[in-house]
C-alpha cells in the first residue's frame, strides 16, 4: 500500500520557501505521493477554514515537479466547476507529461456557495456540471496527437451516492476525505454494488485520512482515522489496507492556520509514521 501526504498549499506560514522544504521532506521520507488542495477566490466561507495566501494546485505542483525527482504529485481535490474542462484537460495533460507521468488528478464537486458566487457558477448545479466537465476531459485526454495525457489517473472525491456513481464512471479511484474506519467499512460494499448495477469496474480504494498524533489514545466511535497514538494510527493503516486501499493519503492539517507556521511539528508526525512504516516492513 502506498502513503501520500496532502501538504497545506495555504495559509499565513506558507511561502514558495515552505512548499519547497515540505517537497523535499515528504519525498526524503519516501512517501510515495504530494497532494494541495484547491481553491480560487478565497472568499469568508474559504477563509474559515483555508486562510490566505493560497498557491493555486496546477501552478504549485508543476514547480514542485522540478522540485523533486520520484514522489506522485496530485490534487486532493481539484474543484471541477470552477474552470472549463478543456483547460483542466490541458493544464492535467501537461503536467503529467512534464513531470514524466507523475500525476493523479483528484477531482471533487466543491462546498463553498460565496466561492461559487464569486466565479459566476450555480452552486446547485456542482454536481452535474462535474459530471459533463469530467466526460469534456476524458474526451479530450483521447487525442493523444494533442493532449498527450499518458493516461491521468482520476481520483473522485466524496462519500454520498451520487459522488460513488461519479467514482464508478469517471474513476480509477474512490478518494474520500477524512472518515472513520466504520464508516470507510460500511460504504465499501455500496461502492460495489454501484459498480455492479453500472456493469463497471470497481475503482480502487484511495481514502485520505488526518494524521494527528496523540501522547494517549483516543477512544470513542467518532474517532477519525489517524488520530491517536502511533499503534493507533498504523492500525487504521493496517485496517485500510485490509479493505483493499491502494493508497492511503496522510492529512496533517488539523485546522488551525497557525499550523503553517510551525510545519516541523507535522514533520516529525510523519516521521514517525514512516519509522513505524519501514519498521512493520522489516518484519515482514
Amino acid at each position: 500500500m502506498r502513503l501520500g501526504v496532502n501538504v497545506p498549499n495555504f495559509g499565513p506560514g506558507t511561502d514558495p520557501g515552505i512548499l519547497r522544504q515540505w517537497a523535499l521532506t515528504v519525498e526524503g521520507l519516501g512517501f510515495d505521493l504530494l497532494m494541495v488542495s484547491d481553491h480560487v477566490a478565497i472568499t469568508p466561507d474559504v477563509a474559515e477554514q483555508y486562510p490566505a495566501p493560497f498557491y493555486e494546485p496546477f501552478t504549485t505542483l508543476a514547480w514542485l515537479a522540478g522540485v523533486t525527482s520520484r514522489i506522485g504529485l496530485g490534487t486532493t481535490v481539484l474543484i471541477v466547476p470552477y474552470r472549463h474542462p478543456l483547460l483542466v484537460a490541458r493544464m492535467a495533460a501537461n503536467l503529467n507529461d512534464l513531470s514524466g507521468g507523475r500525476l493523479v488528478l483528484g477531482v471533487g464537486v466543491g462546498w463553498a456557495r460565496q466561492e461559487f458566487e464569486a466565479l459566476g457558477v450555480a452552486h446547485e448545479r456542482r454536481g452535474r456540471l462535474t459530471d459533463d466537465h469530467l466526460a469534456v476531459i476524458r474526451a479530450a485526454w483521447a487525442d493523444e496527437g494533442d493532449y498527450r495525457s499518458g493516461g491521468v489517473p482520476i481520483w473522485v472525491g466524496g462519500g454520498s451516492d451520487a459522488a460513488l456513481r461519479r467514482a464508478v464512471r469517471f474513476g480509477e479511484a474512490w478518494h474520500p476525505l477524512r472518515n472513520t474506519v466504520p464508516w470507510l467499512r460500511e460504504r465499501l460494499p455500496r461502492l460495489k454494488a454501484i459498480a455492479a448495477d453500472q456493469r463497471r469496474p470497481v475503482p480502487a480504494f484511495a481514502p485520505r485520512i488526518l494524521l494527528r498524533l496523540t501522547g494517549s489514545p483516543v477512544t470513542g466511535p467518532d474517532r477519525p482515522a489517524g488520530e491517536g497514538t502511533i499503534e493507533q494510527v498504523t492500525g487504521d493503516l493496517e485496517e485500510l489496507r485490509l479493505l483493499g486501499a491502494e493508497t492511503v493519503v496522510l492529512d496533517p492539517f488539523a485546522g488551525d492556520p497557525e499550523e503553517t507556521r510551525r510545519p516541523e511539528a507535522a514533520w516529525e508526525m510523519l516521521a514517525a509514521v514512516a519509522a513505524a512504516r519501514a519498521g512493520r516492513n522489516e518484519r515482514r
